[in-house]
């Protein structure tokens, strides 16, 4: 079994904030590839299904960002699985829009989820890093991180979703180039 944690605040007032990406990524992954119901579990919300041959549980942490390790260690003792079995969707600002790179471990870049992630569980856990840009001044960080996205980027986002689901296959099979690959492939214009 596989645990895919996207990182997100709970509440409607964030569901398009840049910050929220990694919960929209599960949404659509649930989505694409019929999961079950929501369920709360683990200070969060679950769904169990399949991806190709793979079991997967999507988790999303409804304990607001700065905690989100809280709920996914939670998840991960309950199935006494390590941090190889954990893969972490989140936004990154040091990619440009609508990009998505895949690695395991790596620096923490000032993000307050993945910095909770690796003060519960260390930080060898695989992420799948979905570029939100950079808004070129650091002052300016906050607002774009925690401001929604715009109407003319909607649709990029929308495709970058889909193309995420439709290769989902690959990330579960432990393909992070090829999944990397095709999503790319998928987003040419």
């Amino acid at each position: 079994m596989q645990i895919w944690a996207g990182l997100g605040n709970p509440g409607p007032q964030y569901a398009l904030h840049r910050h929220n990406v990694g919960f929209m990524a599960c949404d659509v992954i649930a989505e694409m590839h019929d999961f079950g119901p929501v369920q709360k579990k683990f200070s969060g919300w679950v769904q169990e299904g399949r991806i190709g041959g793979d079991k997967v549980l999507l988790l999303k942490p409804a304990t607001y960002m700065n905690e989100s390790g809280r709920s996914v260690g939670e998840a991960l003792r309950f199935y006494k699985l390590g941090t190889e079995a954990l893969t972490v969707f989140h936004d990154e600002l040091d990619l440009a829009p609508f990009k998505v790179k895949v690695r395991t471990g790596g620096g923490l870049a000032g993000h307050n989820g993945l910095r909770s992630i690796d003060k519960h569980l260390g930080p060898d856990f695989r992420r799948v890093r979905i570029g939100i840009g950079h808004p070129g001044h650091k002052d300016r960080v906050t607002g774009h991180v925690l401001g929604n996205y715009a109407k003319a980027e909607l649709e990029d986002l929308t495709d970058m979703l889909a193309a995420m689901g439709a290769e989902a296959e690959w990330l579960a099979k432990g393909d992070d180039a090829r999944f990397m690959s095709d999503v790319a492939l998928r987003l040419q214009k």
